[in-house]
């Protein structure tokens, strides 16, 4: 079902109080059968996807299942629970989320850690394929499991039933969870939580929601009774709150028992509590919800106006809801117009309309602007929604909008049957927790043919005056709190609307280019050698002008090829001091490409599903992007363009750089930021290259330097390489290739990339950043050192990496309670030089972040010690092997895959069935790469503390 975007500004706010956010797919891709047969009225109903099988337990338990074939050999297995943050009682804060956490911690069927070892067994990974989140509403618990086992999938639903009806809520595991679900509060203090914490309860005001942040109150957390949580799991955790969601590669008859066994007799509440719908009261008169913090990375101004929520049941609805959406496109595309332009009023602004909280929606304008810009970018928002309202949008507008709508669903319609579960799986999360009809791709593509047509330029129009009223009207300010940056009052805001009512305003002209996309078709050149690797599919052409092109096609996506581009070189040909000065993609893209500018560029490709992106990164120039199999003349003529005729358009590129400008301009005040730019910096050595970009670096990009630089990295295709991989035939394709690539410009010159001489520091560097406010610490160990590069040795390191990871879940955040994840990784390189860096990080409070420190050393030497379990190493191998399971029929896989092979001489077979190099996976292979790569004589540690703090004398 297409559903609306949530209030830009509004989900902004929103979204960071959730302990985990969600938002389901924007257009779902279903394989349904049902059709509108004939002209479907408007009072119709919309229909239920027939392939979806809904049905109700007699308990009251909901359940959708559907078979899907994407991926193969696993079913996304979801519980949902109607019931989140808003329904604690007082001493409850942060308790819904808090027995979302317990689900992992002991089950009637698996004592604590038993379940994530359990998956972890069978190849399923923490986080990736094992998560849950809580809302203000609802609580979601996320799973995904093998169904090539009977066992395991049977297992998974023994999981859900656990979770819905079989927690221990052990006294000893709440304790040991608290540190935990603490850590994952702190991580979300800063600025933002800051300057929320003054707006919420003006945004919300007189509304239970302003005091029920999903991520609860600290001292709660710290001090609750188990009796609290078990309460809230008692009262909420009902047949009648919760859903069901399997969908898979399965057969459905067999899933609908294994439903029924595991949740049928779960007894019905005797004495339900009643689930109170609550609401945000409406305001006759504007609220105003200004905040400033010294933190803060930047200044926006929204305007949020709150609608009673509109469900969506009939075709009428249905409608209405393209409408809306045909509007907010229009507007979003004049206020992108805005940005290109030298003196822009706001860095970047977008409107929206959608559901907010509970039974509200709220139309959104927003904006963010220059430090001290505030009243400037609300009267060019205002501004914009009333060239609207006066004289509406051009018909040439709502053609262009119409034709990219249709062509979306078309693509949707495309790949009905391609589609991957996890994204029906939120779809059915919705159905529930918002009654979001599910139709099906089917009937929504022909309803979509059949009404868009017909939608006039009033009834879009129409909508300014509606949404955009004195009532229930909420402007938001976020701004720096610093010298120099005024932040208007409630009256100046207000008297910026009033100058908008009585400001002269003139229609909208929308200029349309007559340009060609690309003028003249290029003389094509020729295949003039092929190499095959038949058993892989794989075809590899050497064209006339020396451009070599591999080619992959695959059916894994019906609407989809992909491609990337490389070749030697990159910045690292620039001299040092010009590293900063020259930025050629930055110069190029926002200037556009041929007769077009970036404006008309889009005008131009309107209809069309093609993206290219050129790149030039240290070591390499290149291209990549994706585009239509209806498209892919398209895509290849952007490709041609890029390479031969990028522009040079002094107005857009001004305007770029003062947008930069403006967001650079509170880098220092950010904790993290700082906090990161010294551990680049560090790490580095101070090399000039690793300078930090700053405002007044900044005005001295070169905009003529810049696009020659580009012009010369790309002026050779001789040295270049073209991957596709996608739905497409060779001899198709072939024509294009010959037309678009084998015509590049070649020279033949020989180059490669040059050693820039960064090099990291040797032996033990440490260094503290004080920055910020709050009680919370970060800290980040990075070992270095060379590398042999070989197959046998990238394995043996990636798995090393699996298997720390592992153990420092197990031990800082299961055992100690002291974090709330752990980040591990790192990756080995063979250019300029062959060696590796390997990264663990970790937030945490000060008081604890020595002792936390030394049990990654800890760990760290019991690895290179005594190696890690046979349990360990199951893990990681069954791991790897079902993400290469799934990996193998991605066009991302192969695309990766076979790159990688040709930049670096690898065997593609061995990359993309890597089997054999699993059977030589050992403990003592690791304990090996863990002595050689973790060499606790050579690491840089950077450490993040508040300002004020000050450690306790022992």
């Amino acid at each position: 079902m297409l559903r609306r975007a949530t209030s830009a500004s509004a989900l902004a706010l929103v979204a960071s109080l959730a302990a985990a956010a969600w938002s389901g797919a924007g257009l779902p891709a279903q394989g349904s059968t049902a059709r509108p047969a004939g002209a479907t009225p408007l009072s119709g109903t919309l229909p239920l996807d027939p392939l979806v099988t809904v049905g109700t337990l007699p308990n009251g338990l909901r359940y959708y299942i559907r078979a899907n074939p994407k991926p193969e050999k696993r079913a996304e297995l979801r519980l949902v629970v109607k019931a989140g943050s808003v329904l604690e009682d007082d001493d409850q804060r942060g308790l819904a989320h808090f027995v979302e956490h317990m689900a992992f911690n002991g089950t009637k069927n698996f004592a604590k850690n038993d379940l994530v070892n359990y998956l972890e067994s069978i190849g399923m990974r923490f986080g990736a394929d094992l998560n849950a989140y809580t809302s203000f509403d609802e609580t979601v618990y996320m799973l995904q499991v093998p169904t090539d086992s009977a066992d395991a999938l049977a297992k998974g639903f023994q999981i859900l039933e656990d979770w819905a009806h079989g927690q221990t809520l052990d006294p000893g595991q709440i304790d040991s969870e608290r540190g935990v679900v603490v850590e994952e509060w702190r991580l979300g203090q800063g600025a933002d939580s800051r300057m929320r914490d003054k707006q919420f309860p003006i945004l919300l005001k007189g509304s239970r929601y302003a005091e029920r942040l999903p991520i609860g109150q600290k001292t709660t957390l710290e001090t609750f009774k188990p009796e609290a949580l078990r309460r809230f799991y008692t009262d909420w955790y009902r047949p009648d709150l919760m859903a069901v969601i399997a969908v898979g590669d399965f057969d459905k008859a067999k899933i609908q028992a294994l439903v029924t066994k595991h949740f049928a007799s779960i007894p019905a509440a005797r004495t339900p509590r009643p689930r109170t719908a609550y609401t945000i009261p409406s305001n006759d008169s504007t609220l105003f919800a200004i905040a400033t913090d010294k933190e803060a990375d930047g200044t926006s101004v929204s305007v949020i106006y709150k609608q009673p929520l509109q469900r969506d049941s009939t075709v009428a609805d249905y409608r209405e809801e393209i409408v809306e959406r045909l509007y907010n496109q229009m507007l979003n595309q004049r206020l992108y117009e805005l940005t290109q332009t030298a003196e822009a009023p706001y860095l970047g602004a977008a409107s929206s309309q959608g559901p907010f909280l509970g039974p509200i929606e709220a139309y959104t304008l927003g904006a963010g602007v220059k430090d001290g810009g505030v009243t400037k970018g609300l009267e060019a928002l205002l501004t914009e929604a009333e060239r609207v309202e006066k004289f509406g949008f051009t018909q040439t507008e709502l053609d262009r909008e119409k034709t990219d709508l249709l062509r979306g669903m078309e693509r949707a319609y495309a790949e009905r049957d391609k589609s991957q579960s996890a994204a029906f799986a939120g779809e059915y999360v919705a159905a529930f927790t918002e009654f979001e009809p599910i139709p099906g791709i089917a009937y929504e593509y022909e309803l979509y043919k059949q009404v868009v047509p017909g939608i006039q330029l009033g009834e879009v129009n129409r909508l300014a005056r509606e949404w955009i009223t004195d009532k229930n009207r909420v402007i938001i300010v976020n701004a720096p709190d610093k010298p120099g940056v005024p932040v208007p009052t409630n009256a100046e805001l207000l008297a910026v609307f009033d100058a908008v009512r009585r400001k002269e305003i003139v229609a909208y002209k929308d200029v349309v280019s007559n340009a060609a996309l690309l003028a003249a078709t290029p003389k094509a050149g020729s295949v003039v050698s092929t190499r095959e690797v038949k058993d892989l599919g794989v075809t590899t052409w050497t064209l006339s002008n020396g451009v070599r092109v591999i080619l992959k096609p695959t059916d894994f996506k019906a609407d989809q090829i992909l491609f990337r581009a490389y070749s030697p070189g990159g910045s690292s040909l620039l001299a040092d001091k010009d590293v900063l000065t020259v930025q050629p993609v930055v110069a190029v893209t926002a200037s556009g490409i041929g007769q077009l500018n970036q404006v008309d560029l889009g005008k131009a490709l309107t209809g069309k599903a093609v993206s290219v992106s050129p790149s030039v990164t240290g070591l390499a120039e290149g291209l990549s992007g994706s585009g239509s199999p209806k498209d892919v003349e398209t895509m290849f003529q952007l490709i041609h363009l890029y390479i031969t005729q990028p522009r040079q358009d002094t107005t857009a590129f001004l305007a770029f750089k003062s947008r930069l400008k403006a967001l650079l301009e509170n880098r220092g005040a950010q904790p993290e930021q700082v906090f990161g730019d010294t551990l680049n910096a560090t790490l580095a050595q101070y090399h000039p290259r690793a300078r930090t970009l700053t405002p007044a670096r900044v005005d001295s990009i070169d905009l003529a330097r810049s696009v020659a630089f580009y012009r010369d990295r790309f002026a050779d295709a001789s040295d270049f390489t073209f991957v596709f991989v996608g739905n497409f035939a060779l001899d198709s394709i072939r024509p294009l290739i010959q037309t678009y690539l084998a015509s590049l410009p070649s020279s033949g010159r020989k180059e490669s990339w040059r050693d820039a001489g960064i090099r990291p520091p040797t032996g033990v560097v440490k260094r503290v950043v004080r920055k910020g406010t709050e009680p919370k610490a970060q800290t980040q160990i990075v070992f270095t050192g060379p590398f042999k590069w070989d197959r046998a040795e990238r394995y043996a390191f990636s798995s090393m990496s699996a298997v720390l990871n592992i153990r420092l879940r197990d031990l800082l955040r299961e055992g100690l309670g002291g974090v709330y994840g752990v980040n591990v990784g790192g990756s080995p390189s063979r250019e300029p030089r062959q060696e590796y860096s390997f990264g663990v990080s970790f937030g945490s409070s000060p008081e604890r972040m020595d002792e936390l420190t030394k049990a990654v050393f800890a760990v760290i030497d019991s690895i290179k010690t005594n190696g890690p379990t046979p349990q360990d190493i199951e893990k990681v191998r069954e791991s790897q092997r079902r993400r290469e399971e799934t990996g193998q029929k991605e066009n991302g896989f192969w695309l990766s895959n076979l790159a990688f092979a040709d930049q670096y001489g690898d065997d593609v077979h061995v990359l993309v069935d890597a089997s054999q190099m699993r059977s030589t996976l050992t403990a003592e292979l690791v304990k090996q790469a863990a002595r050689k790569y973790l060499n606790a004589a050579n690491y840089v540690q950077v450490t993040l503390l508040p300002e004020n703090y000050r450690p306790a004398q022992p």
